[in-house]
């Protein structure tokens, strides 16, 4: 059976399925799929209400199951869902930075921005949204992301209807069309993946490095990266760290030091946030910047010293470092 042949005879099992493997952190998109479905529901060969119910469904189940695990089990599964994802080097503090500023409303454009997709809805399970509201917020997500898409493929699709040429391609070649998108998608993130992951594994400090440095007395400046949600569990910070959220690093550039080495960490899986806010501050002139490998949880591991964090005395303290 031609490969159109058979995607068209399966048509909306394999939308289910595949929309369904991306809500579940498969790192698959299936936004060419669904702009597919809509061309297919312009000629004819789809209907745009069921393909609709089908991503709806399928969204749901896969946003109200990392829902579920994120209000059991919190920051665990976030590490999990960064493993999974292609943009795993912000997922996570980019999402707690929505909902700090956005609220519920993080849940409605998260569709829309890559690196957020999944892991949103396990966000809002660990700050423990009630599922209701949560299930409102996600819908009006879903049908928004889902009808733009079905809509620009279904609009796409009427053009080529009108035009015999276009439309004699459009069913030569459709199939591949798909494929190419989605291998040329998924060949560039992870390439990009692999790229960042390389800047990690080559720049990173060791712990032990790190308390040599701190117990020789050379005053590095610490930056505690993690977000309020991940100092539930533990709130206290390396000896000397100063807490500047990733979304605030810029707006304390005056305070960081050019003259001594400044390490950031986070509980993010491969430094992935301390990472990239390195390459963020090297591109403003501060060259002395490393991510601490294994972040928190492997200094805590290592059974090395730790203090606790007291909101009043951080402004003096950031001043102090700073000098």
């Amino acid at each position: 059976m031609p490969a159109l042949e058979f995607f068209l005879h399966y048509r909306y099992l394999i939308l289910f399925g595949w929309v369904l493997g991306e809500q579940l952190g498969v790192p698959v998109p299936s936004v060419p799929l669904i702009i597919t479905a809509g061309t297919l529901a312009a000629t004819h060969r789809m209907n745009w209400e069921a393909s609709l119910a089908l991503i709806v469904l399928a969204s749901v189940i896969g946003d109200s199951f990392w829902y579920a695990l994120g209000k059991r089990y919190g920051s665990s599964i976030l590490q999990l869902l960064c493993r999974l994802s292609f943009n795993s080097n912000t997922c996570v503090a980019k999402t707690e930075g929505y909902f700090e500023k956005q609220g519920p409303m993080t849940l409605v454009i998260s569709k829309f921005v890559p690196g957020l997709n999944t892991v949103a809805p396990p966000i809002a399970g660990e700050m423990g949204m009630p599922f209701g509201r949560f299930l409102i917020y996600d819908l009006g997500g879903i049908l928004l992301w889902a009808g733009a898409a079905l809509g620009a493929g279904y609009f796409f699709g009427d053009l080529a209807r009108r035009s015999s040429v276009l439309l004699g391609v459009l069913a030569h070649f459709a199939f591949w069309i798909f494929v190419i998108s989605v291998v040329g998608y998924m060949t560039v993130r992870y390439v990009q993946q692999r790229r960042f992951l390389k800047y990690v594994r080559e720049n990173r400090m060791e712990i032990d490095d790190l308390k040599a440095m701190i117990d020789a007395g050379k005053k590095p400046f610490i930056v505690d990266l993690r977000h309020p949600l991940d100092y539930l569990p533990d709130p206290r910070v390396l000896p000397g760290a100063v807490r500047i959220g990733p979304a605030d690093l810029a707006a304390h550039r005056e305070v960081i030091p050019r003259d001594r080495d400044v390490i950031l960490y986070c509980t993010c899986p491969s430094e992935q946030t301390s990472a990239k806010l390195a390459l963020d501050l090297r591109k403003i002139g501060v060259t002395r910047v490393r991510p601490l490998k294994g972040g928190f949880d492997g200094w805590k591991e290592a059974g090395y010293p730790l203090e606790l964090y007291v909101p009043a005395a951080m402004p003096k303290k950031i001043a102090e470092i700073s000098r």
